[in-house]
């Protein structure tokens, strides 16, 4: 997981921006990029992308062009699965919830891009399902994203969250939100939300940091503080 830490761009994306659908610099999008596929050793043509559209699509690494500097790919998508070694999953973010996940033998391993609109719309459980192994054998990582007392929301983000929930569920969901003075209004739990729907399919293996994007200015890019800012991402591969 990157932070904004360590690029060249300029203020208000300063300055590891890997946003390039940002009014920044492509160049200067492009050099952050290199700097952090070296950081992680790998060839920049090795990271899938996807357009990310806030839903619950999942695309397959193998199907997906190689990267290309200074372009952004048009398919549509918030999660990715990889069975190649070599390929490199990635998904942005700045407050949305990265959860990257590995199944325990290492033979198949995803990205996923969840905010609030793709987690109620099942992106985590279509991730687990493409992975096509047994889900008590996945291990799921939940990456830093705005933090519980940051992030408010209405009555649509957490009705919307109840009616996609199973009543089984559905209690654990609703304490996820924390209601606030002003009516209709709430603090929500994004991380525990993830990790109420991951363990309700079998998922029971998952790590967390509690890192709050919101909180920390200095560390990490956040849409909800800034509006006008860059985007972080998070990566998993296999390796060759």
């Amino acid at each position: 997981m990157s932070t904004r830490v360590g690029g060249i761009s300029t203020a208000p994306f300063d300055s590891l921006n890997l946003g390039y659908s940002t009014p920044d610099n492509r160049s200067s999008v492009a050099a952050n990029e290199a700097r952090v596929a070296n950081a992680l050793g790998i060839d920049p043509l090795a990271i899938r992308w996807v357009y990310q559209v806030h839903g619950n699509a999942v695309q397959l690494a193998e199907s997906l062009p190689e990267n290309a500097p200074l372009s952004g790919t048009v398919i549509e998508g918030d999660a990715i699965v990889s069975r190649t070694p070599g390929l490199v999953c990635g998904v942005k973010v700045a407050d949305c919830l990265p959860v990257l996940f590995s199944s325990v033998n290492g033979r198949v391993v995803a990205a996923a891009h969840a905010g609030w609109r793709g987690l109620a719309a099942g992106v985590v459980e279509n991730t687990v399902s493409a992975m096509d192994c047994a889900a008590e054998e996945i291990v799921a990582w939940l990456g830093p994203c705005i933090g519980k007392d940051r992030f408010e929301v209405g009555d649509d983000v957490k009705t919307a969250f109840l009616e996609a929930t199973p009543i089984a569920e559905r209690d654990l969901i609703a304490a996820s939100f924390r209601p606030l003075a002003i009516e209709g209004k709430y603090l929500c739990d994004l991380r525990s939300i993830a990790s109420t729907r991951l363990r309700a399919i079998g998922v029971t293996k998952i790590a967390a940091t509690h890192a709050c994007t919101f909180s920390e200015p200095a560390r990490y890019f956040s849409h909800r503080r800034d509006r006008l800012t860059g985007r972080m991402a998070a990566f998993v591969g296999i390796k060759a």
